[in-house]
């Protein structure tokens, strides 16, 4: 493994064209002559996504149609560098695309350089990056996971320097990001400023397409595109790999399949699926990830990072049940095809350690605030302590697999519930017992309001070792409950560190895991 990015190299990744552009200039055929056509220019800079051992996902943006181009090397004179042709990035895509490189060198820091071009050979000013190729060995591994940007109108505050978490997180140089989910809030728009209740205001760089809720697809596409005005994002992206999923907030609160947007709302669109699909145009559209790679051409997939790590990315959004069903004698969170896929897939695999990304917590009791129903939750967990029912069922099939299967070293890691908390869940305190006892690792948000601690429920005896959250819900970044969480393994020795941690970086627990077989 080559040593960590340098601060020069950090710093000189740049972002230029950062007003988002609604729609892209039509380069027309007749401009007359005499005229100078404008270049092509890169708008929301550039990001990397689900590396492999010999390259990744290069993500871009064009304001107006252009091919995609990238080049790599080893150094950053790109001296030597190889060339990989991406495809045209034109309206249809709203002006996003991805190539994936690959060819590289296994376990290696890679410079990148991205690059424009339009159809009469004028060129964009270059935007570089850095990312790490997947080792084949083993090898000390930093890895960081998060969720909830922008959200409860907490938007990119110009005061505070914008999103300064992802600084913090870029300085301590990670090779891998989990995002978790909520990477937009296209439920909540962004007012000039958020009066606090002890007075005192938050301020907001504004956008239209941030000014009321998401309904329409460029609505959707605008809240992605106004996440990445934030220079600290923007240098985030071109320097760490990411591994991103959904959770609701890429489309509505608590969306589920079949429903409908509380009238109350005020929403002209209230069909969760009609929405559901808009959302996820706009995601894959913005987001470094290629749907043909995931397993239903849509999320879950598993990202192997060497011999000592595999990440396997759930969907808990797609195929689960209605939010007022969970608490049946049968129910849905993963649905039997990806259930069947993560069971088999951590019985198949060979790492030491696979960490379950998990878009909702598994025993933090979470309900549906947008219905009346009170038996209406969002996760698996339904405050029913005893035998599992609902969405637990899927839950607890997945469990016993793990113990029958003999497969050890399991971690799950989630977001979504605004605090950041560790929770080890064990037999002998669970009215299931089928089960050997596993850590859930809960951090969170990374820009938007602070909330819990929320109940656990008993079914798989959950225990909440620590806690970190508000007492006043909905507290805003201005307090000290922004989150994000770090998985350290050492190469060497196989043992895996949870760090969670702080806006500022500072490290509030830390709980360190031997491996069962080193």
């Amino acid at each position: 493994m080559t040593g960590s990015i340098s601060r020069r190299t950090l710093l000189r990744t740049s972002a230029l064209g950062l007003v988002a552009a609604p729609a892209l200039a039509a380069c027309s055929s007749n401009d007359g002559p005499g005229l100078v056509r404008p270049r092509p220019v890169l708008t929301h800079g550039v990001a990397v996504g689900d590396p492999r051992t010999d390259g990744a996902l290069i993500w871009a943006r064009a304001d107006r149609p252009a091919k995609l181009i990238v080049e790599t090397a080893s150094t950053e004179s790109f001296t030597n560098a190889k060339r990989f042709t991406g495809p045209l990035l034109t309206p249809d895509s709203d002006g996003t695309g991805r190539v994936r490189i690959n060819g590289l060198p296994a376990g290696e820091q890679v410079h990148y350089r991205v690059t424009l071009e339009g159809d009469d050979g004028g060129k964009s000013e270059p935007i570089t990056g850095v990312f790490r190729t997947v080792p084949t060995g083993a090898s000390d591994i930093r890895l960081q996971w998060s969720g909830d940007v922008v959200g409860q109108g907490y938007g990119i505050n110009p005061d505070l320097g914008g999103m300064k978490i992802f600084s913090t997180m870029a300085a301590r140089d990670p090779h891998l990001f989990l995002h978790s989910g909520d990477s937009i809030y296209a439920d909540n728009p962004v007012k000039e400023s958020v009066t606090l209740p002890d007075g005192r205001i938050w301020r907001n760089i504004v956008s239209e397409a941030k000014s009321a809720p998401a309904q329409t697809l460029q609505q959707y596409r605008g809240a992605y595109a106004y996440n990445l005005t934030d220079q600290n994002y923007l240098r985030f992206n071109s320097s760490v790999a990411q591994v991103v999923q959904w959770d609701d907030h890429e489309t509505v609160n608590n969306w589920y399949p079949g429903g409908l947007v509380a009238e109350s709302k005020g929403y002209t669109e209230r069909n969760m699926d009609v929405l559901a699909t808009r959302a996820w145009q706009a995601f894959h559209e913005w987001m470094p990830v290629e749907p043909k790679e995931a397993v239903d051409g849509r999320l879950y997939r598993k990202i192997s990072y060497g011999p000592l790590l595999d990440i396997f990315v759930l969907d808990m959004r797609t195929y689960k049940d209605t939010n007022d069903a969970n608490n049946g004698p049968e129910g849905r969170i993963f649905g039997p095809a990806q259930t069947k896929w993560l069971i088999e897939g951590l019985r198949d695999s060979k790492a030491t350690w696979k960490i379950v990304a998990n878009d909702l917590p598994l025993g933090v009791v979470v309900k549906d605030g947008e219905q009346p129903n009170t038996t209406a939750f969002e996760g698996p967990a339904n405050a029913d302590p005893g035998a599992p029912s609902g969405r637990e069922t899927e839950i607890a099939q997945v469990l016993s697999s793990i113990k029958a299967n003999k497969v050890t070293d399991v971690v799950w890691l989630t977001a979504d519930v605004h605090y950041t908390a560790a929770h080890h869940y064990a037999p002998e305190r669970a009215a299931f017992t089928d089960f050997d006892g596993f850590w859930e690792f809960v951090s969170g948000p990374l820009n938007a309001g602070a909330f819990g601690p929320n109940p656990l429920d008993a079914t798989f005896g959950p225990e909440a070792v620590f806690v970190h959250a508000p007492t006043v819900q909905n507290s805003s970044p201005l307090d000290a409950f922004q989150h994000f969480g770090e998985v350290l393994i050492d190469g060497k020795s196989r043992e895996l560190t949870v760090n969670l941690c702080d806006a500022s970086g500072s490290v509030l627990f830390s709980q360190r895991l031997e491996p069962t077989v080193r």
